[in-house]
């Protein structure tokens, strides 16, 4: 049996989780890093602050995610309101 986790849990108190960060993130500290799940879930967390809350989703929930980034879809987030 799995544990399941609710938004916001400490990261810290997620047992066994191996965080990863991007390569692109070149070791500046303003990293997201995501953990597997024993669930098929993922947890992501800020870098900046690792004992901090993190965020829970589904599988499908960060496939999707994922799929979204990979066309583009946020590309327009770094960029100053008009």
């Amino acid at each position: 049996m799995f544990m399941m986790f609710e938004n916001g849990v400490a990261a810290e108190e997620i047992p066994g989780a191996r965080w990863q960060k991007s390569s692109a993130s070149a070791g500046i500290g303003n990293c997201v890093e995501v953990a597997g799940l024993g669930n098929g879930g993922v947890a992501v967390r800020n870098s900046r602050d690792a004992s901090g809350p993190a965020l829970i989703f589904t599988g499908d929930e960060m496939r999707a995610f994922v799929a979204g980034a990979k066309n583009g879809e946020f590309d327009d987030l770094d960029k100053p309101d008009c």
